[in-house]
Parts: structure tokens; C-alpha cells; sequence
């Protein structure tokens, strides 16, 4: 079993705990959502939930890339997860202490002042998933994929059925009731009931992870916490600057189209954007499965081509992702509502944007092998610097489209950085010519399934089928695609 073969096993189990969540949320909750909130209402969602993702990169400051780094070291193994695990306690629980206490200044400065109790349940959501991380880190530092993919599949599953409760169920007791669940209930909170059942959600996977924290001995070693901070600390710079990236559209977008439609117009961007998000599934899913393969295979011989080999494969396998998304919109499009359904434009240039983020968080290995970490911080604060004036001067003209194309230019912008600061330091020799043949045919068939306008639905599923699996079989003839994913030919 090849490498590749070897990676895509663990990427499919690690799956299960990324992509089947995930479809469970877009398949029912974005279903939900789009089709009971007004724009507004999924706009406070869209704008909340973009706010996290910052606020989560600074609650774990790199530290869970550092456990991968530092956990290599297996006779300090326990020390190095006991000594991170009491830091971000100690970390989100004084940040929910700070947002209580301050509660007023911090719900104003979020434009939600008339509802300080979300952005109470938002900061206890944040603080538990920071400090989860690192639980979470454990279970894929010691390759116990299932357990990982089933305490996240049960963390979606809680949250529906909490969203369920809140949303539906609760509104018929409610209105059957004569007793305290009229005075505990009210069914016009909405919004804040989707926090609730995340909440609930949240605590629900703590309580499921405590078994890999109470057990832990606890020792504070004082010397390998500071040498993580030295290596994690750049990463936490990169990592915010990564989040403007993927977050400042939703969070400005408000602010710059004005108040009276500005979360209508996020909410719309929200519900465009959360299709082109399946493409980071993958992405994602991938991630978890390469971390620490990349971190283990680096100590193996041959390891910069085996990186070249996957990088090439995963280009590949993206981009039939891309395809099904694309090729097929016009169903993926039915999980929004179809109030929603303007912002699908948008679809095949985010979904762009993650593919070529994917590529850049395959290529960033070289830095963090080498505790060059420093190049990180550097190469994401030019892709926030891009994000930044895209959005700012371009939006007053094109509303989201121009955070859609920010997100593209910025990605881009940091592939290329990566590589040009890796080429006297951890040169690997890629297949550009081979990985830049497949981009250019499957935007090809993109733009040209698009530009054609076929009114017989089965003759466009027809003709969309052809071009996906033209492409797979090019893939197979000139890489052999599919006998290298599941047979680990070479």
C-alpha cells in the first residue's frame, strides 16, 4: 500500500467525522434555516458564525499545530498534551469571564447591543471549542479516527435535534401548555435559539471528550510551553490573518452596504457561500489526515516526492469535487431556500477560492517542518492585505461579488508567495504543467455548462455527466486517478 492509498484510507475515515456533520448541517440545518429566517435573521447567523472562526484562531493561538509539532517527541508525549490542554483551559475560561464582565461595550461594538444573551451563548460556544481542540488534537495525534469521527458526528446530531426542539417541537408544547414551559419558553425568540442549540451541542462533545481530560495527569511544564508559544505564536498571526481571509467579507459587508440592508445582503452571501463551502469539506477532511501523515512522513526517505505525488492526486481529486458542485447546481441549490438562490452566482468562484486554499495548506508543510513558521505569518498577511483592499474598494461597486473574487485573488496571491519563499529552502519539484492542464479543462466545462442554456433538465444532467466523466477518465489515463486512490497503483 502506497502512501497515497495509505492517506486517502485515513482522509475517508477522518470523513466520517468531518463531511458527514457537515452534510447533516447543510442537508437539514441550512435547509432549515433558509427556508424559516428571513434574510436578516440568517444574516445575524452568517455574521455571528463568521465572527467565530476569528475568534477561535485566537482561543487556540496555534497551539493545536503545536501539540502535532511538539508531540513527535514521544517521551515528553504526555507532558507536552497536559502542559497545552491546562493552557487553553485557562485561556477560554478567562475569555468568557472578560466578555460577562464586559458584556455592555462587547454586544455594542458587534452591533447586537439589543441582544447581549447571543453573544453570551457565542462566547461560552467559542470558549469550548478552543478548548476542545486540543482533545480533539489527541485523538488524531494517536490515529483513533473513528472515535474522532463519532464524537463529531454525535455533536451534529445533539445540535439538530436541539434546533428541532427550539425551533418546532417547542412552539407546539408551548402552545398546548398552560403550565412553566410557558414561562421558560418563548417562541419568538428564533435566532437565539439557533445559539442555544449549538450550545448544547458544544457541551454535549466536552462531556464526551472528558474522559481524555480527566484522565490526564496534570503537569504544567513550564519550558515546553514556551518554546510552543515561540513555534505557535507565528502560526496564531497566520492563522488571523488566515481568518480575514476566509471571514472579513461577512463581517464588512454589513457595515460598508449600510444597516438597513446589510445583513440582508450577508445573509444572502451566507446562504451562496455555504454551497461552495462543501468544497472545504474536503479540504478539511484531507487536512486532518495529512497533518500528522506529512509530520511522520518527514522523517522518511524519498519524503519531498512522496509530497509531490500526493499534491498532484489531491489536485486531481479536488477538482472533480469542484465539477460534481458545479456541473450539478442546479441541484446542490435546493439545501437554500430559494429566497436564496440569486447568490448561487457565486458558487463556482468560492468554491475556487477553497480549492486553491487546499493547495496552499498542502504546500505551507515546508514551513512548518522546519519551524519556519515565521514564512506563514508573512505569507497569509499578504493574502489578508489582498482580501482587505479588494473588499473595501471594490464592494461599494459589486456588492458580494467582490468578496467572492477576493477570496480567489488572495488565495492565489499566497500559492505564490509560498513558493517563491520555499525555493531556496525546502524546494519540492512539483508537476505544474500536469496540475495546470486539469484546471484549465475543468474550467473549461464549468464556463461552458454554465454559458449554454439547455431547457430539457435530463439532456443538461446528460450532457453535465459526460463532462465529469471525461474528465475522470483523462485523470486515469494520464495518471491512472482512480486505480492510485483505491488500489494504490503507481
Amino acid at each position: 500500500m502506497n502512501e497515497v492509498k495509505a492517506l486517502a484510507k485515513q482522509t475517508v475515515v477522518y470523513g466520517l467525522g468531518t463531511i458527514v456533520p457537515r452534510f447533516l448541517n447543510y442537508g437539514i440545518l441550512t435547509f432549515m434555516y433558509t427556508r424559516i429566517f428571513t434574510k436578516a435573521e440568517y444574516g445575524v447567523v452568517t455574521e455571528l458564525y463568521a465572527w467565530m472562526v476569528f475568534l477561535l484562531i485566537i482561543l487556540t493561538y496555534g497551539m493545536e499545530t503545536g501539540f502535532f509539532r511538539f508531540s513527535q517527541d514521544k517521551d515528553n508525549y504526555k507532558e507536552v498534551y497536559s502542559t497545552t490542554l491546562l493552557s487553553l483551559f485557562v485561556t477560554s475560561t478567562l475569555f468568557v469571564v472578560l466578555v460577562f464582565l464586559f458584556i455592555d461595550p462587547v454586544s455594542s461594538f458587534m452591533r447586537y447591543s439589543d441582544h447581549p444573551d447571543y453573544i453570551k451563548m457565542f462566547a461560552m460556544i467559542v470558549a469550548i471549542d478552543a478548548f476542545t481542540a486540543i482533545p480533539y488534537a489527541r485523538l488524531r495525534r494517536e490515529n483513533r479516527a473513528l472515535t474522532f469521527s463519532l464524537i463529531k458526528i454525535l455533536n451534529v446530531v445533539i445540535t439538530i435535534i436541539a434546533v428541532f426542539f427550539l425551533l418546532y417541537w417547542g412552539k407546539n408544547i408551548y402552545e398546548r401548555s398552560d403550565g412553566w414551559f410557558r414561562r421558560v419558553y418563548n417562541p419568538d425568540y428564533g435566532v437565539g435559539y439557533v445559539f442555544l442549540a449549538n450550545l448544547i451541542g458544544s457541551a454535549s462533545s466536552l462531556m464526551m471528550l472528558l474522559p481524555f481530560i480527566v484522565t490526564t495527569k496534570i503537569r504544567f511544564n513550564k519550558e515546553i510551553w514556551k518554546r510552543m508559544i515561540n513555534y505557535s505564536f507565528p502560526l496564531l498571526i497566520a492563522g488571523l490573518a488566515g481568518s480575514i481571509n476566509e471571514t472579513l467579507d461577512k463581517i464588512i459587508l454589513r457595515r460598508m452596504v449600510g444597516e438597513e440592508r446589510g445583513l440582508e445582503i450577508v445573509g444572502e452571501y451566507g446562504a451562496g457561500y455555504k454551497i461552495a463551502v462543501l468544497m472545504s469539506l474536503f479540504i478539511q477532511m484531507f487536512r486532518f489526515a495529512a497533518e500528522p501523515f506529512f509530520f511522520e512522513r518527514a522523517k522518511k526517505e524519498r519524503a519531498r516526492e512522496s509530497y509531490a505525488f500526493i499534491m498532484k492526486y489531491f489536485v486531481i481529486a479536488m477538482l472533480v469535487v469542484y465539477l460534481v458542485i458545479n456541473l450539478y447546481i442546479k441541484g446542490f441549490q435546493y439545501i437554500v431556500g430559494s429566497l436564496f438562490w440569486d447568490s448561487m452566482v457565486v458558487v463556482p468562484i468560492v468554491s475556487m477560492a477553497y480549492l486553491l486554499y487546499g493547495i496552499y495548506l498542502n504546500h505551507s508543510i515546508w514551513y512548518k517542518l522546519n519551524d519556519f513558521t515565521r514564512f506563514g505569518v508573512y505569507i497569509t498577511l499578504i493574502g489578508a492585505t489582498v482580501t482587505i483592499l479588494i473588499n473595501v474598494v471594490f464592494i461599494p461597486y459589486y456588492g458580494y461579488m467582490a468578496s467572492a473574487w477576493a477570496h480567489v485573488a488572495s488565495y492565489l496571491s499566497m500559492i505564490i508567495m509560498s513558493f517563491i519563499f520555499a525555493e531556496k529552502r525546502f524546494k519540492i519539484d512539483y508537476q505544474f504543467n500536469k496540475m495546470v492542464s486539469y484546471f484549465v479543462i475543468a474550467i473549461f466545462m464549468v464556463v461552458f455548462s454554465r454559458s449554454i442554456n439547455i431547457p430539457n433538465i435530463i439532456a443538461e444532467i446528460g450532457i453535465n455527466t459526460l463532462f465529469l466523466a471525461l474528465f475522470i477518465l483523462y485523470a486515469q489515463y494520464k495518471d491512472k486517478f482512480v486505480t492510485t486512490i483505491f488500489k494504490g497503483d503507481r
